[in-house]
Order: structure tokens, then sequence, then C-alpha cells
């Protein structure tokens, strides 16, 4: 049997999204930017699909810029505006669990001159209302802030930090990683506060290479890419026609029966967890009921590191990650894990299991039962070395 446990490192595209790809790259494959017949068919597409996104998340069409990925998204988010505001101040809020893209992001932005306040969080990596008020100044530009935590599926107040923030500042940008948010949330950026908000399709059952950043009217950024000005000059190169059509299908049919899919996922998830928590030696990080995102799980494996437990399962048809799949390939310690204060016998010892749509019981059940088998007989192997 195969359990695909790893929708939060990438997901299975759909049917749907399949079809609207082959049919882009193989009929209807002009350059958007062409005059021609064979153009205007392909710009239909990307009018098609900013149309859909611009209605699941109630903004208007010329808010979204389409790019290579949520990598992408947030980069443009941040450097696109922090050069663009630098004349208000030099100052930038971030959490300390937030995705490499954003923190790398905020150290080349050090580098550059920009002075960053990295925000704690508890021991559910939740940040501190508190100190995220008193680390607003005069020249704060921008706060960027993930929706939902990758590792251990987090959910962050971000309506009620939007409010702090403007109350305290209202020239501050507030920019939303919402990449493992979207189509696990209803999203409307203008009624929550957010300025900036960076999305990526592979999550949600689109292709990978496909995303884009919400940008709300009237909020300065400059381009980092340069180009033939597609895009209104924000993102300048010709569009990848495939990707964003695959792209607004797979968020079109995210959100049917949304409530369905959801509780769907929760029922996957408390299934899991008590399946988890008769197992010896486990330690479950962040939160598990409703507050917390409905498709990722962390576990940490007494006295068993992850890497082999990972490759334990894989042996038995089981995928999962150790951790941010963007850094999973790395020897470094989880800046989540760290974050949250996870004990140091669970730093090197922690599997991510995330679901999706696709997701059945029989694949948590199969899992259940092999992660039990495998940790005694791993144990047993540790022991006797």
């Amino acid at each position: 049997m195969i359990a695909y446990l790893d929708n939060s490192a990438t997901t299975k595209v759909l049917d749907s999204v399949q079809e609207i790809m082959v049919k882009t790259m193989v009929s209807d494959y002009g350059n958007p930017s062409s005059m021609h017949k064979k153009g205007v068919e392909a710009e239909n597409y990307i009018k098609e699909a900013r149309n859909c996104l611009a209605k699941v998340l109630k903004v208007e069409g010329k808010e979204i810029v389409f790019t290579s990925g949520g990598t992408e998204a947030n980069n443009l988010a941040l450097i696109g505006t922090a050069m663009a505001n630098q004349r208000a101040g030099k100052h930038i809020i971030t959490s300390c669990i937030e995705h490499p893209s954003i923190t790398n992001g905020m150290n080349y932005l050090e580098k550059e001159g920009f002075e960053v306040t990295y925000l704690s969080v508890d021991k559910n990596g939740l940040i501190n209302l508190e100190e995220l008020k008193e680390a607003v100044r005069k020249d704060t530009i921008l706060v960027s802030i993930m929706y939902v935590n990758n590792e251990i599926g987090a959910v962050e107040p971000i309506e009620e930090i939007a409010a702090i923030i403007k109350k305290k500042n209202p020239n501050v940008l507030f920019h939303v990683d919402a990449i493992q948010a979207f189509g696990k949330y209803r999203i409307y950026p203008k009624r929550m506060g957010i300025d900036l908000l960076s999305v990526s399709g592979h999550k949600i059952h689109g292709p990978k290479g496909s995303g884009f950043l919400y940008i709300c009217s009237g909020v300065k950024i400059h381009p980092i890419l340069f180009g033939g000005g597609q895009q209104n000059g924000i993102r300048s190169g010709t569009e990848n026609v495939p990707a964003i059509a695959g792209l607004g299908k797979a968020a079109e049919e995210i959100y049917q029966n949304f409530e369905t899919k959801i509780a769907y996922f929760y029922t996957l998830k408390a299934h899991f967890i008590e399946g988890i928590k008769k197992i010896e030696g486990t330690q479950i990080h962040g939160l598990t009921n409703q507050d917390s995102a409905p498709h990722i799980v962390s576990v940490g494996f007494l006295g068993i590191r992850s890497e082999v437990l990972l490759h334990a399962l894989e042996e038995k048809g089981i995928f999962v990650s150790a951790g941010s799949a963007c850094a999973s390939n790395k020897t470094a310690v989880s800046a989540t894990l760290k974050g949250i204060k996870v004990e140091q016998n669970y730093l090197d010892s922690t599997i991510r299991f995330s679901f999706s749509i696709f997701t059945t019981e029989e694949e948590i059940e199969y899992c259940l039962l092999t992660l039990q088998k495998t940790l005694e007989q791993l144990r047993r192997y540790t022991r006797k070395k």
C-alpha cells in the first residue's frame, strides 16, 4: 500500500488542472503578448485565472501578480516593498519561525541596511501580540507574518495582527505568507487588513512553478525582475500560461464544497492524533484541535533520528517529511522547533505528516500500524547498539 502524507511539500495535480495545462501547451500555445489570435487565446487563460483568484479573495483582478511560485512571491513582497518604501523607514518585523524564503529574504535586506525585528513565539508557535505592538515604530515599513506555519501547523491571528499594526502605525504594510493557508481557510485580504499575500499553486493540487502575489491597490512596490514590462512592469517575463491556467483551475476547485473538505481534514487529523497518542515515546508539537491547521501534524519520536524513520517508512510505501521540504536536505536544526523550544531529545527526531483531499482513512490507519511496528524494531536495534 502507498500512503502519501507529505502534502505540505507538494500535492498531486488535479485531473482538471492537467487537462487545461495540456491544452495550453498543445493547442492554445501562443505567447500572450502576441497580437494575433494565438496570443489572444493565451491571454484569455491568464485573464480567466486572474478573475478566478480575484473572486476567491474578493479583490480586483489587477491586484493579482503571477509569479513562479511562493518563494518568488515572498521575495517580491519583501524586497519590492522594502526598496520602494525605504525613505519612510528601514525597520521590518517578522517572526522567528518563518519559511526560509522569508528569513533568507530578511537576511538579504539586513545586509542592505535594513533593521529586522524577529518576534518570539510560544510553545504552540503563536506570536505574542503585546511584543508585536511594542515592536511597531514610526520607521517600521513592513510586517511579514505567515498565516499557517509549514512545519507544525500553527495558525497566527492574522486579523488581530493587522488591527494592532494599523492602530500603532497606519502606514505599515502587512504581508502574509499564505502558502500553507490558501485552500484551507477563506481569506479576504481587504476585510482582514492584509496588504500583500503570497500563494503557491502546488500546495493546492496545482502545478509546481506557479504562484501569485496579491498587492493591494496603492501599495508602493519595486519589481525585482526587469524585462519586457509584462504584468504592468511588476513582474516582467513571458507569462507561464500553462502554470497560470492550472493555478486558476486548482484555486477554483479547492474552494468548491469547501466546508465539507475542511471537516474531512479535521476528521483525518483527529484519527491520526488519537493513534499517535497510543504510541510510546511520542510528542506532538503545537496545538491539535481546530485552532490548528487542518492538514499538518508534527510528531517527535524519542530516540529515533527523523532521517532514519523517514527512510524506514519510505521502504513501507509511506512518504513523509522531516520538517520543511525546502530545507529537508540541510543538516541545520529546524528554526520552528527551536522557536517553540522543543526539548533537545526531539529536535532531530521529528516528522511532519500532512494530508490532502486525496488522503484516505485507510492510509492513516496503515501509517499508524506501520509506525508502531517500525518504531519497535528501530528502538530494539538502538538498544542493542
